[in-house]
């Protein structure tokens, strides 16, 4: 069975072409930078590597461009659009409606624009390609896997807000956690490499949208996003972590209206307000010619992500290992090496020159002394999808 694999974020679309059950990558590729002149699309196969640099203004005129790649007549995987028989779609937020992997209907379609306004980067982009999808593929199945449903397991006292209970009971405002494909992916990966299921983890994933979860025997227990995707660590255009008076400030004080204020928090801060660049590998390089703006950036951010370690080694009364995961969690020696330094009181010890070695599978970074085990687990989001998407199809 053919399931094609739609993983759309606020700036990229992955995708990935998969034979089920095996779980055998017929075709992968990324689309990164939309809405730049310079956007990246790459599209591999067994025989083809394609790489090629064009302007994505949003996400509809991309998704039509990795279609056409998968019908080409040349390099195309897919000669028939009836091959494949289910397109899994990441969903950002799923609210308290959906907790599990769900056939996509009208209502579906619906209740995930509804939710758009708790995720405004993600669930248009998701719904968008979904119905793209629907479209190009009419007789697939499209299914729905939702970034939240790992974190269902958060307990009441980590996931309530301390704000009247009528909010939670009657409104269901509450932290509902994100990125779950990919933390439920890789903390499965770890416990299997562990060979220890009573285990106490935090899975980081750092990438345009970054998160951390503190991990016990499997299950989510603590989570850096809450209501949306936008607190918690400093991310590529998202503020993270504020004080939330400073939103009445700008709109009493400084005369912004709330939908200035909301694009700026979620569009115009993070590494991109603090450098002028939202993409990690620009702020690196600019920050290794000196520049001082990029340079506490990067500072600013592990000292963030250092907090959260400390905080989830609490609330797990200890810690077997730390994941370092998704496009800059895997790549970014730099940064693993800024969050790993002075950490030895917690029993995190780096090796560099582990850290600075290249691989596309899990590998150990942490030095022979160290007491926590330091894991860069390359995530698959696309294959964790494919394996929920198979599974609710043939429970049917």
């Amino acid at each position: 069975m053919k399931v094609l694999i739609i993983n759309a974020g606020s700036s990229s679309i992955k995708y990935q072409l998969i034979a089920m059950p095996m779980e055998q990558v017929i075709c992968s590729g990324l689309l990164e930078r939309i809405g730049s002149k310079e956007a990246k699309l790459t599209y591999k196969t067994a025989d083809t590597d394609r790489e090629e640099t064009l302007e994505i203004p949003d996400h509809k005129t991309g998704f039509r461009k990795i279609a056409a790649y998968l019908l080409d007549v040349n390099i195309g995987v897919v000669k028939n659009i009836d091959q494949i028989e289910i397109i899994g779609h990441r969903v950002v937020h799923g609210g308290t409606t959906f907790s599990n992997t769900t056939l996509i209907t009208k209502e579906v379609k619906d209740k995930i624009k509804a939710l758009s306004i708790l995720a405004p980067l993600h669930n248009p982009h998701n719904l968008e390609g979904i119905v793209l999808a629907e479209e190009i593929f009419p007789n697939a199945n499209q299914i729905a896997v939702f970034d939240t449903a790992f974190h269902q397991t958060m307990p009441e006292k980590a996931k309530k807000y301390a704000i009247p209970n009528y909010f939670y009971n009657e409104h269901h405002i509450q932290a509902y956690g994100f990125h779950g494909t990919s933390h439920k992916f890789v903390s499965e990966k770890a416990i299997t490499h562990l060979q220890k299921k009573d285990s106490k983890m935090i899975s980081i994933h750092l990438g345009n949208g970054c998160s951390m979860t503190a991990i016990k025997n499997g299950r989510s227990i603590d989570h850096s996003l809450g209501f949306t995707p936008s607190n918690g660590l400093i991310m590529g255009s998202r503020s993270g972590d504020i004080d939330h008076s400073l939103i009445f400030y700008l709109v009493n004080t400084l005369d912004y209206d709330l939908d200035a204020v909301s694009t700026l928090l979620i569009k115009e801060s993070g590494m991109k307000g603090l450098t002028g660049s939202s993409d990690l590998r620009d702020v690196q390089s600019e920050a290794e010619k000196g520049n001082q703006d990029c340079i506490l950036a990067l500072e600013m951010n592990a000292y963030r992500i250092k907090k959260y370690i400390g905080a989830y080694v609490a609330a797990l009364n200890g810690i077997d290992a730390i994941i370092f995961t998704a496009g800059i969690g895997e790549n970014s020696n730099l940064l693993r090496k800024m969050i790993c330094s002075d950490m030895d009181y917690l029993g995190i010890v780096l090796d560099d020159s582990k850290n600075e070695m290249k691989s596309a599978s899990l590998r150990e970074i942490n030095s022979n002394s160290s007491k926590v085990k330091l894991l860069v687990i390359p995530t698959n989001e696309e294959i964790e999808i494919a394996k929920q998407s198979y599974n609710l199809l043939r429970s049917d």
